[in-house]
């Protein structure tokens, strides 16, 4: 049997420069896996099957629905294989969140499989195949801190932001497929940005530079942040229990404060769960070296 975790992440950053003529969004992002994660075990089988158990009941999790069927079918393909395989799936990560989830998990397909099915496929070739699953799976084949850009699909790992704790809150909200999509329809020219704020971070990264939580930012929080429901019902409480930066997880609805101050997260935590909320705490992830 092969086990691979399949981390979280949140953007430490998310600008959008502009809309593009193939009518996609020019983004730059600096992205962060984090230890919160799903865990999915390859066994050998005649045909590939699925089974999955969830810490949570709602939004339902479907093979069918996921990225994961479609990254056993490209790797198939690719691999000019029809091999099965026994896919349990451990999901901790909510779906539709904003955290990556069930890209995470496609990535994992992808190398769990390759290893499986003994494919000795090349680390080029594997992102490709994950580039027609989605910006987001190409990050995951390695995950730690990395700057997204183009239409996210161009990922250069950075030096690592080192260990920060957060603290995430799931607001208790419907949402609904197509979320990203929707909310990328709604940006306003004005909420556009040159690059900069992420460029900032880059910069600091790279010159070893302390990471702040100023330094964070994400362009859909001008759109997520108007709705009534979120402010009231996790972000103005979030703020009102001490937390002085409180941020969007990717294109949301899950949100975020970081520390470097482990007992300071778990301060905010019990505070979180005093009230009610969704809340779990994570701290920064990076792939393992190799021996």
């Amino acid at each position: 049997m092969i086990t691979l975790t399949a981390p979280a992440k949140i953007n430490l950053t998310l600008e959008v420069l502009r809309k593009r003529m193939d009518g996609y969004h020019e983004i730059r992002s600096v992205l962060q896996t984090i230890d919160l994660h799903d865990t999915l075990y390859f066994e050998r089988g005649e045909r590939v099957t699925w089974e999955c158990e969830t810490a949570y009941s709602t939004p339902a999790w479907s093979a069918a629905q996921s990225l994961v069927s479609k990254a056993v079918s490209l790797l198939q393909q690719s691999a000019g294989v029809t091999k099965g395989a026994a896919i349990k799936v451990e999901k901790r990560i909510p779906l539709m969140s904003g955290l990556g989830g069930d890209s995470s998990d496609a990535a994992a397909v992808l190398k769990g499989l390759s290893e499986l099915w003994n494919l000795k496929i090349p680390a080029e070739k594997l992102g490709e195949i994950a580039t027609q699953l989605g910006s987001d799976v190409v990050f995951f084949l390695k995950g730690g801190t990395a700057l997204s850009a183009g239409r996210g699909e161009r990922i250069m790992q950075l030096p690592p932001v080192g260990q920060l704790w957060v603290v995430l809150v799931m607001p208790d909200i419907p949402v609904e497929m197509g979320k990203t999509g929707r909310m990328y329809s709604s940006l306003k020219p004005a909420y556009f940005t040159d690059g900069s704020i992420t460029q900032k971070l880059v910069e600091a990264l790279k010159y070893r530079k302390p990471f702040l939580p100023a330094m964070l930012y994400n362009v859909f929080e001008n759109i997520a942040f108007e709705d009534f429901t979120l402010k009231h019902l996790c972000l103005d409480p979030m703020k009102k229990c001490g937390a002085l930066h409180v941020h969007l997880a990717g294109s949301g609805p899950a949100l975020f404060t970081m520390t470097p101050d482990k007992a300071r997260a778990e301060e905010l935590y019990s505070k979180y769960k005093s009230l009610g909320m969704k809340a779990s705490i994570a701290a920064t992830a990076f792939p393992k070296e190799k021996v």
